[in-house]
């Protein structure tokens, strides 16, 4: 690099800027990684790299609860996420797609659909995105993550966390993106599996 002069000077990197940047980043993250610690978010297993898509017509669960998280791949990459928990829901025209890596191809799974829905209990999942008509009964909203009770007394997030919960939530037309799901038990009525050439997706 060189002056207005044309000499040559050192690159030099602005510190006192650079540490006005990252230091909050890193209080955030560090905050997240230390409620994992003591158990205050969730977090059972390693996700994949990929993310993927789950569309539904409905999704009815009886209690729901909604917290800030991190999912977490094995190689320590960290996503934020807003975790959704709902005790039990009754699922109809679910769709889960996933792109697979490296190739134009993606899988795709239907279930719930022609009046049998698919139906789970402890469900839960690490979104970064949703699209529904909501209906949500007996709501709090910006509830203390950690006070949450509505799925059960593991789903809760770190003290001092915004936090919701109702009893009883009614989505339509979903459209999500998320890193992971899990579930107690998960009954996939009418399971269609399969693997699309032109990486078809849900949406």
């Amino acid at each position: 690099m060189k002056d207005a002069q044309g000499s040559l000077v050192q690159g030099r990197t602005r510190w006192r800027r650079f540490a006005a940047v990252m230091v909050p980043s890193a209080v955030a993250v560090g905050a997240i990684v230390f409620g994992m610690a003591n158990g205050a978010i969730a977090a059972s297993f390693a996700v994949s790299g990929s993310s993927f898509k789950v569309s539904a017509g409905t999704l009815d669960g009886t209690g729901f609860v909604q917290y800030g998280g991190i999912a977490q791949e094995k190689n320590g990459t960290i996503h934020p996420v807003a975790v959704a928990g709902i005790p039990s829901a009754t699922i109809t025209n679910l769709c889960q797609s996933v792109v697979v890596p490296g190739t134009p191809f993606s899988v795709i799974l239907r279930a719930g659909a022609n009046g049998t829905p698919a139906t789970a209990t402890n469900l839960s999942f690490d979104l970064t995105s949703l699209q529904a008509d909501a209906t949500f009964t007996n709501i709090n909203i910006g509830q203390d993550a950690s006070t949450l009770s509505a799925a059960g007394p593991d789903a809760h997030g770190q003290a001092g966390g915004f936090g919701q919960q109702a009893s009883h939530i009614t989505l339509t037309n979903v459209k999500q993106v998320a890193w992971s799901a899990s579930a107690g038990t998960f009954n996939l009525n009418g399971l269609d599996l399969q693997v699309s050439l032109t990486g078809a997706q849900c949406f």
